[in-house]
């Protein structure tokens, strides 16, 4: 096991429950549905959303059973949102192997990404647990809902706020619920929960702050789409907003500033350029490293926690992680 997900090994076993599930959820369906999800199964995750769920509840007293099953849905839940998104991102790559869509109809691929959808929601009330149940249900409406704010909101918006806003409902309403519905089949306790659902919270944010982060300084074939492919579909994140905010004089910037996005290839690349080699891609992963010390800060704040070191680990790997 990398050094660095070492996390991952007071887990191992569960882990491996969680898979082996997960595909039991098409083992008998229709066989180009179930190749197609066994090559989403096996296309290169990492598992932290299900890792959250088995450390939180765990470290909570929780039925191991129960976690295996929660941490089963939530995976199922994240990949369905994977495939959807590449479809409408138009992504041919993700984690370096074609994705669905790229082999698939439209028709096809959202249809995969239901079929997913669907077992995630059957799994969810396998855990027998209403509060869980309605949890997860809240969850993936925000999901559906942020996806579609997203893209009718007008394009190429500088507000900070909104900014947060967007990355919870995209990434860290998922990480909230991973802790919180976790822990949720271990305790009633509301400080208990509201800290856990806090760390989740703060982590997924730093998360989806990394991720756009790697959307200027990781390589095209790796991402699967090109370098500042975000701000070329007229999506600020947080590295072009520090930028703004830290070069208001910047000829770009002020186009921005004004309500229009940057159309010339020449003038885009120039200014994916100027971000990628400014101080905004330190500010970003200082901003994402204050994310998780407040989300750490909460874990500690829990009373008689079981195998805290674990979420601490995931948590400061989480901007550590160079993909």
């Amino acid at each position: 096991m990398n050094a660095e997900l070492s996390f991952l090994r007071t887990i191992q076993p569960e882990l491996e429950q969680v898979e082996l599930l997960m595909r039991t959820q098409v083992k008998d369906r229709e066989p180009n549905l179930r190749d197609a999800v066994y090559h989403l199964l096996g296309s290169g995750g990492k598992r932290l959303r299900p890792a959250l769920s088995l450390l939180a509840g765990k470290a909570i007293g929780a039925d191991v059973d129960k976690l295996v099953i929660l941490a089963s849905a939530i995976e199922l839940v994240h990949t369905a949102s994977l495939v959807h998104d590449d479809l409408i991102d138009g992504a041919l790559l993700r984690r370096g192997t074609p994705t669905l869509n790229s082999k698939w109809s439209s028709s096809a691929t959202v249809l995969t990404g239901d079929f997913l959808f669907a077992c995630s929601a059957r799994l969810a009330a396998d855990t027998n647990s209403i509060p869980v149940m309605k949890q997860f249900a809240d969850t993936v409406s925000i999901l559906a809902d942020g996806e579609v704010k997203q893209m009718f909101a007008g394009p190429c918006s500088i507000d900070r706020e909104d900014y947060y806003k967007r990355i919870h409902a995209k990434t860290a309403s998922l990480f909230e619920t991973c802790s919180l519905a976790a822990a949720m089949l271990g305790t009633e306790d509301p400080e208990i929960l509201n800290n856990m659902r806090q760390f989740g919270y703060d982590i997924g944010m730093a998360f989806q702050i990394i991720d756009d982060v790697f959307d200027f300084t990781s390589d095209a074939s790796v991402l699967g789409k090109p370098v500042g492919n975000d701000i070329r579909q007229g999506l600020i994140t947080l590295p072009t907003l520090c930028y703004i905010e830290t070069y208001p004089q910047d000829s770009l910037v002020q186009t921005l500033v004004t309500g229009k996005c940057i159309q010339d290839e020449e003038m885009l690349q120039q200014f994916i350029h100027s971000i990628t080699n400014s101080d905004a891609i330190t500010q970003s992963r200082d901003e994402a490293g204050r994310f998780v010390n407040h989300g750490i800060q909460c874990l500690n704040s829990v009373v008689g926690i079981k195998e805290k070191q674990p979420l601490i680990e995931l948590a400061d790997y989480i901007v550590s992680r160079e993909t």
